[in-house]
């Protein structure tokens, strides 16, 4: 008798395990795990600023490569100038195909980051280095689009800013797809970066 009753349950159960899997199968396959796919789709987006060489760029400018934004100051003690010799650590370390790259150094502080005072910051780092600055209005755009925290902290002699310290790689569609790490050793970061291309 139980051995009936048993028999009448295995064909269901095998029949619900085996959908269970074909789904399982079904869910993996349609899942792109590809690590050029953006992990936030939201980060990021079009804007129109002014270069230090004061010409004016769009997002549009640097799509065709991947690239990497970093959000700072030219007043910056600190982090920024630390970032910056990092990011052209990196370039120098790709080699010619670090022509390829780009890094965007995007002030948070535009009332004193003019095209010509971000000309004269970036002049101690790599060339390929592109500093963008805009109105108020453009940068507070930007920084909403990237999701950037920045606000004026006085001090006894001004004011400072305190800003996200992240550098954010975008892919060649522009697509945010991660932080990027730019501790490491400049040769593993390139390596890494120029994987994107």
């Amino acid at each position: 008798m139980n051995h009936d009753r048993l028999r009448r349950l295995a064909l269901p159960l095998a029949a619900f395990l085996f959908s269970v899997i074909v789904l399982g199968i079904a869910i993996v396959s349609l899942v792109d795990f590809r690590r050029d796919e953006p992990v936030i789709s939201s980060v990021g987006g079009p804007f129109t600023l002014t270069a230090q060489d004061g010409r004016t760029v769009t997002n549009k400018d640097f799509l065709g490569a991947p690239f990497l934004v970093f959000f700072g100051f030219t007043h910056c003690p600190d982090v920024c100038p630390t970032t910056l010799f990092e990011a052209s650590e990196l370039l120098r370390a790709a080699g010619p195909q670090g022509d390829k790259l780009r890094v965007l150094f995007v002030t948070v502080d535009p009332e004193r980051d003019t095209p010509e005072v971000l000309k004269s910051y970036l002049g101690a780092f790599d060339p390929r280095i592109i500093g963008l600055s805009g109105s108020p209005e453009a940068i507070a755009a930007v920084l909403k689009s990237y999701k950037v925290y920045a606000r004026k902290v006085p001090t006894s002699d001004g004011y400072t800013m305190d800003h996200t310290a992240m550098v954010y790689l975008m892919d060649a569609k522009g697509r945010f797809v991660n932080g990027f790490d730019l501790k490491r050793a400049p040769d593993v970061a390139a390596k890494d970066l120029l994987g994107y291309l």
